[in-house]
């Protein structure tokens, strides 16, 4: 594995790292959705979740389909949704220890 590579690996791993990136990509999970739609559920600023759609787009997460003047977000396939999903069950298992670290940079 080259340094280039990692580099790329962290960059995607980072487009999971926001707790309104993990919102939308909770949101759009089971089914498309615009992003007024996305705003709506999350009760959200419509410029601040543009802005973390373009991000999680630029990070090859979620795909955006033109239909007339909508753009309706999804996630990119059944893997991430699968990803999703691992980061759940791993979670419950090592919830306490997270909560409890301080040591990471954030």
């Amino acid at each position: 594995m080259g340094q280039n590579y990692l580099d790329v690996k962290a960059k995607f791993i980072r487009g999971f790292s926001d707790k309104t990136r993990l919102q939308i990509l909770e949101c759009i999970k089971n089914g498309e959705k615009t992003v007024s739609q996305i705003v709506e559920e999350l009760q959200g600023n419509q410029s601040n979740i543009s802005q973390h759609l373009a991000c999680l787009k630029g990070c090859g997460i979620i795909v955006g389909r033109q239909e007339g003047k909508y753009i309706y977000y999804s996630l990119r396939n059944e893997k991430i949704k699968e990803m999703l999903e691992l980061f759940d069950e791993v979670l419950n298992q090592v919830q306490t220890e997270v909560a409890q670290c301080d040591s990471h940079l954030y």
